[in-house]
């Protein structure tokens, strides 16, 4: 069985596939990956040994390049959802199944792609606030904000849909065109369609449900990394008390621009050593201090695990690693579903929500001390022992099991 996975995004919407691929390809299919051609998707997912095709321009370019204006959003997305056309189609000829995920735009040209091509698809979210569901509300886009004082979820998600169709519509529908495929009049809907899958874990994550979606949560897809950490920062950790982790992923953190220097402030005055990681935010050294290590590319499940505790950006799959670890976290959210992330750390008990996405020295060494504190670990070790290890192997076996049972049988 050939099966396409296709996500376009940051690290966050490309790891967690590579974990699928990795369990698929376990279980005797034939998989490739769809992603953005940045280098370190590809390393990862050669690391192991998951064919990937570059689709688009590079997710750190487009990131790290905000729109000039939110009317300059549909643009993007048709450039977006070009590029899924112009990739995918070729990809996904002879495939009998497809894995769509990845950002708005992105995902509604691959599920395209595979309407015109006849695979079965299905459509899949690794956080839950774009299913619409009435225990929460829809993530607001720029330029458009939910009105604070609409309080009916049914009210709240008919925006939402407007909101998607306005941005993207126009876009997605040119496009179509271009193949031969009718325009679709809910973009939202075209996307998620009737059974989406929702990768993440229960505890971290609980779905409540929705009258009108049949969700299928799988758990989180975890890729197991068996790196070893590199000799250097093996030493550090073993020549003192465990220090905290500083990074944000692929957040450029736009809110701050020194947040290198607030960061190992606020860890040093907990008494702490500090490891920090570069990032799309370029977090490096403040100062010629040995109390602080710099690391780029790094198993993050192996050195979560010996930390004192994790400051980051919310990302799910950050978030959903250092609760595995039973590492205590300070989250700092910037943008989409980071403040909901935030939000789960806190009411857990399994570290602190920073107000805003730019620490200052007094409020990340609060946030600190929250997390450093004795009955915060103790309680983010009795969730990590919760947090299933298994999601990826589910959705494997349900992927080929449905499609196995959708095939026509061959004649004799």
């Amino acid at each position: 069985m050939r099966v396409l996975l296709s996500t376009y995004g940051s690290r966050g919407d490309v790891e967690p596939v590579a974990g699928l691929a990795v369990r698929l390809r376990e279980l005797g299919a034939e998989v490739r990956v769809c992603a953005p051609p940045d280098e370190e998707f590809a390393r990862r997912l050669a690391g192991v040994g998951v064919p990937m095709v570059p689709v688009g321009r590079s997710a750190r370019a487009l990131t790290t390049s905000a729109p000039s204006a939110p009317a300059d959003l549909p643009r993007r997305a048709a450039e977006v959802i070009a590029g899924q056309l112009d990739a995918v189609m070729p990809a996904a000829e002879g495939c009998d199944a497809m894995v769509v995920t990845g950002m708005m735009p992105a995902a509604a040209g691959a599920r395209s792609v595979a309407e015109k091509l006849g695979i079965p698809s299905v459509s899949v979210t690794f956080q839950q606030l774009t299913l619409p569901s009435p225990h929460h509300r829809p993530l607001a886009y720029p330029g458009r904000p939910l009105p604070p004082e609409v309080t009916d979820s049914r009210v709240l998600w008919d925006l939402d849909a407007q909101s998607v169709n306005a941005l993207f519509g126009e876009a997605l529908n040119s496009n179509r065109a271009s193949i031969g495929l009718p325009p679709v009049d809910d973009v939202r809907d075209h996307v998620i369609g009737d059974r989406p899958w929702l990768a993440t874990d229960p505890v971290l994550d609980p779905w409540l449900g929705s009258p009108d979606l049949d969700v299928v949560q799988t758990g989180a897809w975890i890729l197991p990394d068996e790196r070893p950490l590199p000799a250097e920062l093996t030493a550090f950790l073993e020549a003192g008390a465990p220090p905290v982790y500083v990074g944000f992923g692929s957040m450029p953190m736009r809110g701050s621009t020194d947040v290198a220097q607030v960061a190992v402030e606020a860890v040093r005055a907990q008494g702490r050593r500090a490891v920090l990681a570069r990032g799309w935010a370029s977090l490096g050294r403040i100062d010629d201090r040995d109390d602080c290590f710099v690391v780029g590319e790094v198993n993050q499940q192996e050195l979560f695990g010996r930390v004192a505790a994790v400051v980051h950006h919310g990302g799910a799959g950050t978030t959903t690693t250092a609760a595995r670890a039973g590492a205590p976290q300070v989250v700092v959210p910037q943008l989409a579903d980071q403040p909901y992330w935030a939000g789960r750390v806190a009411e857990l008990g399994i570290g602190a929500a920073h107000d805003g996405p730019a620490p200052t020295f007094e409020s990340l060494s609060a946030a600190l001390a929250t997390a450093l504190a004795p009955g915060t670990r103790a309680r983010a070790a009795a969730v990590a022992g919760a947090v299933r290890t298994d999601g990826a192997t589910v959705a494997a076996r349900l992927l080929l099991d449905t499609v196995s049972r959708e095939r026509p049988p061959v004649s004799a």
